[in-house]
């Protein structure tokens, strides 16, 4: 005989969630509010100072101008992408390559095209160094950076938005109308969400703007820890605003996609593929993407005939295995929370609002808040054993990129049926039992997407680990932005196409082990008992 829906069972959706918001609690909460604890009178002092204000408006501003730089990039080249006839193709090649920064810190790429544009670049000039190290310069290196997410993100949009709406429109309308006046505004999901990610991410950078010599707010709190001066009381009270902002983009995110019911949209629908795809062949669409691509893959050439890989290896230390070391462990972590964070969320619970708010919100508060909380929690004899381990970067990595995993699970998730859930509860089957006989079963290609995409996240991380890594922890990118400042310009570069050559390889791995994992028979299903 079946149990009642409502009955409490050992192993229920409570248990694994309150499992999911202690590791969260652990991660970012505790963290973030212990920033509080350690902000006495004489640490405030910065927040008094007019200079501390005017600092972070710069920083705000150069993330407002980098979101639209980004969202001019992308959105055009976002509908182009879409309109392809063909899932593979030149066209999925040239988006593929176009997508290539996002996989690598953006000071890689800063270093890049400081090889190409600086004084002594292979095509630079005095005026085309002044320029890359100036704010705009900035602003335009991270904008081709991220646009790239935002053509990723509209083109997955358009090409999920309703095929009968498409249809309808095509029957009164000529197709770049269609495209342009219907596809893109039904949309606005996928592109609002590349916006808020593209701006929490400029917002957090910290070691381009270093690169290029501009001053920006989260610079000024690594300064007070990670520099020679070690003020941590007023690190913690000048990452206060930065809670603070990120307070107000969670606020923002939750009226605008979550209250409205398209937070799951971002990442695409359930609905038919619609048929915008026209002019594959024309000949301005196939510019704009050669053009997208060409720009993306720049800085990497550039590196690359720069690069001198003789003794690479000395330097490397251990880097590359602390790289794939915490980006596996962390991303498993996130994967797990993602499982239970995302299903409860895609499934209306209250629970899981408020797991993927928490996971949303330190995503959002730029990564120094949340390792000055860190350092600030975990510096003290009761942790010294995790503090003085790698287990502190997984931990960082963790809290930081969680919702990662719950986005994008709890994407496939919201728009597949719930009716094999509920048939397995009225037989009786336990939460986990479910979970693992129905739900990952039929998601096994989210879970794979999940996995991956908080590798990727973890490899390319610098910000978030800088201020409390270990002695011998540092990751490969923590190892060359240490090395950039004073190391030879072509080791440098050589180190730098080493990580380039160790995510593709993580990637490509990935995707294969991805693409066999879903061609295996799912699990058998829960019988009843």
């Amino acid at each position: 005989m079946g149990r009642p829906l409502g009955a409490p069972l050992f192993g229920g959706a409570p248990l694994f969630e309150g499992g999911a918001a202690l590791l969260l609690l652990a991660g970012a909460a505790a963290p973030l509010a212990s920033l509080l604890v350690h902000i006495d009178a004489a640490a405030l002092a910065p927040l008094w100072s007019a200079r501390t204000y005017a600092l972070l408006g710069r920083s705000l501003l150069l993330a407002a101008a980098v979101t639209l730089g980004a969202l001019a990039i992308g959105v055009p080249l976002g509908t182009v992408f879409a309109r392809r006839r063909r899932a593979a193709g030149p066209a999925s090649v040239l988006l593929a390559l176009h997508a290539a920064p996002l996989f690598v810190p953006p000071f890689l790429l800063g270093l890049g095209w400081f090889a190409l544009l600086g004084r002594d670049g292979y095509i630079g000039s005095p005026a085309s160094a002044s320029l890359l190290f100036s704010s705009a310069g900035c602003t335009l290196v991270l904008a081709l950076t991220f646009a790239p997410l935002v053509s990723a993100l509209t083109a997955l949009g358009m090409r999920n938005v309703d095929a009968a709406l498409i249809e309808a429109a095509r029957v009164v309308a000529p197709p770049r109308s269609v495209v342009w006046r219907v596809a893109l505004p039904a949309a606005w999901p996928s592109v609002a969400g590349a916006a808020l990610i593209v701006f929490a991410l400029a917002l957090a950078e910290m070691a381009l703007p270093q690169l290029l010599r501009v001053a920006v707010y989260p610079s000024a709190v690594f300064a007070r820890v990670g520099g020679v001066t070690q003020l941590p009381g007023e690190a913690a009270a000048l990452s206060l605003p930065l809670l603070v902002v990120g307070l107000a983009l969670l606020a923002l995110e939750r009226r605008v996609l979550w209250r409205r019911g398209r937070v799951f949209d971002v990442l695409g629908g359930a609905r038919s593929r619609s048929p915008l795809a026209d002019d594959e062949r024309s000949l301005a669409g196939v510019a704009a993407m050669t053009v997208g691509a060409a720009l993306s893959l720049a800085p990497f050439a550039a590196l690359l005939a720069r690069a001198r890989f003789a003794g690479v290896g000395a330097w490397l230390a251990s880097s590359v295995q602390n790289s794939l070391v915490v980006s596996v462990s962390a991303a498993s972590a996130i994967t797990a929370f993602g499982v239970v964070a995302g299903h409860a969320a895609a499934r209306g619970r209250r629970s899981g609002r408020a797991l993927d708010g928490g996971a949303l919100l330190a995503f959002l508060v730029p990564a120094a808040a949340l390792g000055v909380g860190i350092s600030a929690l975990y510096s003290r004899p009761a942790t010294s054993a995790l503090y003085h381990s790698l287990g502190i970067v997984v931990l960082g990595l963790f809290a930081r990129y969680a919702i990662v995993g719950a986005r994008v699970f709890g994407s496939a998730v919201a728009q597949s049926s719930r009716a094999g859930e509920d048939a397995a509860a009225v037989a009786g089957a336990r939460f986990a039992s479910r979970l693992w006989h129905v739900v990952l079963p039929t998601q096994r290609r989210a879970l794979g997407a999940s996995w991956l995409g908080a590798v990727v996240f973890c490899l390319r991380d610098v910000e978030t680990t800088i201020l409390f890594y270990p002695p011998g922890g540092a990751t490969l990118p923590v190892r060359i932005f240490t090395l950039e400042a004073n190391g030879p310009a072509p080791l440098v570069a050589a180190l730098s196409l080493t990580h380039v050559a160790l995510t593709l390889a993580v990637v490509l791995a990935g995707a294969a082990l991805l693409s066999a994992y879903a061609r295996v028979r799912p699990l058998a299903p829960a019988r009843s008992p």
